[in-house]
């Protein structure tokens, strides 16, 4: 019976890709992802390329090929049930009649998690947020300041983050530590203001704690 496998492939090095993972790429018939993230696996017998303008119709065609009985392999960056492909996909299957039970979700190590390891806290004790796709980012407002630290992914940029939350009267001198491009070997984090950040320029592959 064929399966649609969910990957995720961690935060972008090779360094953190689990050996499940690795074997299930090599193993299946096709593998669909970014171009960044295919191109961290060595042996990959067919792949199809994805980005942001063909997201949708790249995880259609990923259904329509399993439902044909090949093996599939979607490659989700950091963990698919975090800002990952598993919601997307999911409803897609249930679309198109693809039962669940032929779909296997492999996690990955999210970059919250590096994130968190890196600045040695512990992310059981920290608020958890993504604002990636969202717009709306007055939910972070409701637990800024609940005497917990906040791991979050911005929705465009941590300079942007800033600002919006100086904006909502947050103190701008409130400590924060950006993790730039994590596993990467040019990873920095930054131990900083909100101010400081407001005025930066950062990459996209930011998470930003706030403490």
């Amino acid at each position: 019976m064929s399966k649609l496998y969910i990957v995720g492939i961690g935060p972008g090095s090779k360094d953190y890709l689990t050996k499940i993972a690795i074997d299930t790429v090599e193993n299946a018939d096709i593998v669909i992802g970014s171009k960044r993230a295919i191109d961290i696996f060595d042996n990959i017998k067919e792949s199809i390329i994805l980005n942001v303008k063909d997201l949708s119709e790249k995880l259609e065609l990923s259904v329509d090929l399993a439902i044909e009985g090949k093996n599939i392999c979607v490659l989700s960056t950091g963990d698919p049930g975090f800002s990952g492909v598993l919601k997307p996909l999911s409803k897609i299957a249930k679309e198109k009649g693809l039962d669940l039970e032929n779909i296997e979700v492999i996690p990955g190590i999210s970059s919250l998690q590096l994130a968190a390891a890196k600045n040695k806290l512990s992310w059981d004790e920290a608020n958890i947020m993504t604002f990636h796709g969202r717009e709306n980012i007055e939910d972070i407002l409701k637990v800024i300041n609940n005497g917990l630290a906040t791991i979050a992914l911005p929705s465009k940029s941590v300079k942007d983050m800033a600002k919006f939350l100086i904006d909502n009267e947050v103190d701008p001198q409130r400590k924060v530590a950006i993790c730039e491009r994590l596993s990467y070997d040019d990873e920095k984090t930054i131990k900083t203001t909100l101010d400081e950040v407001s005025k930066g320029d950062f990459t996209y592959m930011c998470v930003m704690i706030i403490f």
